[in-house]
């Protein structure tokens, strides 16, 4: 039986909403830091307060779930997340068993994120990139499988279009969506019902200065808005090509970012009220991780007193 088919479904999602809360952070800047850096930062996290921290299968050295076991190991109550985990990089019943091994053994305090990645990651692997929902579909099925043999970790799926969030809603426990304005959270909400669990990495700017937060977050974007799932996604909703080009208009980047303890505050509300259940903030272009470890302990009381 599906694992998601069975009467405590509706169980698990409020579940995974306790887990996360409503404000968690999302962060890059484990990749280049050393192992005891990197404990040092999840407890000052989770001593600020926050409930959940997010890391990606990006550009470090390690693969997602040794990454994952360090930051559990390192913290107490912390949900630590996936954003996310890439199909393609390795077996779906190595993921299953290895995150339900970590979800066990954190006392449940493991979140799945699982996404389809992009072309050039699955290309350099050797994987012919071709129907993303497929393929998705197909590795959840092996998923669902070894998860008879263990209690599985709660999942959710990195999704931007109609078709992969209904996917979300259909076979895991909801979606991770990344760098998407407070439109898409209202769409994303709409398309997968009221049930799934709804999570959003919201960027952020240390500056208050817009000049400057646009030139950082411009330099920052324009990598994504070459890769045509997020080019694609912002089209949908409403942008043009002169938005996209170059890095972003400044009509998306104001779409797309916040900057300033007032408009973060405001931004993270705004897509709490759009659908989202929870709302990760990510630091763009400080390039000091210690100031970053910084800058969340002091947002923290206005952020986390919802």
């Amino acid at each position: 039986m599906n694992w998601v088919a069975c009467a405590a479904m509706g169980t698990e999602h409020g579940a995974v909403r306790r887990a996360l809360g409503r404000v968690g952070v999302w962060t890059f800047g484990f990749d280049e830091r050393a192992a005891s850096a990197i404990a040092r930062d999840v407890r000052a996290i989770e001593e600020a307060g926050y409930p959940a921290l997010w890391i990606p299968e990006g550009g470090g050295s390690n693969d997602v779930l040794t990454n994952l076991s360090w930051l559990l190991g390192a913290s107490d109550r912390l949900t630590v997340a996936s954003g996310i985990a890439n199909i393609s990089a390795r077996e779906p019943e190595v993921l299953a068993r290895g995150a339900a091994f970590l979800r066990e053994t954190s006392g449940n305090r493991l979140v799945l994120g699982v996404g389809v990645g992009h072309s050039y990651t699955t290309v350099r692997r050797g994987i012919e990139w071709d129907k993303p929902l497929t393929r998705m579909r197909a590795y959840l099925d092996v998923m669902d499988e070894a998860a008879e043999e263990r209690p599985a970790a709660p999942r959710m799926l990195a999704a931007l279009g109609d078709g992969m969030l209904r996917l979300a809603a259909e076979r895991v426990l909801g979606a991770h969506s990344y760098f998407v304005p407070v439109a898409h959270t209202a769409r994303a909400r709409e398309v997968l019902g009221p049930e799934p669990v709804l999570a959003v990495e919201q960027g952020i700017l240390l500056t208050e200065d817009p000049s400057v937060a646009r030139a950082s977050a411009r330099e920052w974007a324009v990598h994504y808005l070459e890769l045509p799932n997020y080019a694609n996604n912002w089209r949908r909703l409403g942008y043009d090509e002169a938005d996209v080009a170059g890095g972003g208009s400044d009509r998306l980047l104001d779409a797309a970012f916040a900057w300033g303890p007032d408009a973060i505050a405001d931004r993270v509300l705004a897509h709490l009220a759009a659908g989202a259940d929870h709302v990760c903030i990510q630091i763009i272009g400080s390039g000091d991780p210690d100031e970053d470890v910084a800058a969340l302990r002091r947002l923290a009381p206005a952020l986390l007193s919802g």
